[in-house]
């Protein structure tokens, strides 16, 4: 009986239960998961890519917005303003200026918030004063955007993936709107030249 048992312990397992993958149904398995991955990845690069979009052009909305507000209870200009003083896509800047210098200061003004450099597959551009060499957004003491000069003025903001051309690049593009009256909204234009958004249907 002992015998008996110590041979069934020691008995070796059948041959196909030790038996692996062979190299042709390895090769199909590395196939299948290179044909998923060149479907895939690409998608979820877009759409990482398409959320990066949102966030950006929310996130200037939230600026734009802080901005009229601390200029409406502070009764001072505040303004949004590029990180470096020339390009959007390196960051801006929302603050009070206290000094009324009509120029950020450091040391002098107060700083409300600031906003990393986007993705180097973004770009933005803006018109009336958010154009030019030194772009900025400016609000009077009553929450009206305004020149340097104290007139009343309107803007848009785009940001757009650069990484793409055509209608792609239309689609993904954002436009930043701030009317005369301060209200500000985020829209998706139907054309290039559709500055304020009024020819899409968003």
């Amino acid at each position: 009986m002992r015998a008996n048992a110590r041979e069934r312990r020691c008995r070796p397992l059948p041959s196909a239960a030790l038996r692996g993958f062979t190299l042709v149904e390895l090769m199909v398995t590395l196939a299948v998961v290179v044909v998923l991955l060149r479907i895939c990845v690409p998608g979820f690069v877009s759409i990482q890519r398409n959320s990066e979009l949102t966030s950006a052009a929310n996130g200037l909305l939230a600026s734009i917005n802080a901005a009229r507000t601390e200029a409406m209870k502070r009764n001072l200009r505040a303004a949004v303003v590029p990180a470096d003083g020339g390009s959007w896509a390196g960051g801006w800047i929302v603050y009070v200026d206290i000094d009324g210098a009509d120029g950020f200061s450091a040391a002098k003004d107060l700083v409300v918030s600031t906003q990393p450099a986007l993705a180097s597959y973004f770009s933005m551009s803006g018109n009336n004063t958010a154009s030019g060499r030194s772009p900025y957004i400016l609000f009077n003491g009553s929450g009206y955007p305004v020149t340097k000069d104290s007139a009343p003025t309107s803007l848009s903001v785009a940001i757009t993936r650069n990484d793409l051309a055509g209608d792609p690049s239309r689609e993904q593009t954002r436009r930043i709107v701030l009317s005369k009256t301060g209200r500000v909204r985020v829209c998706k234009p139907a054309s290039s030249s559709d500055s304020d958004c009024s020819s899409a249907s968003n």
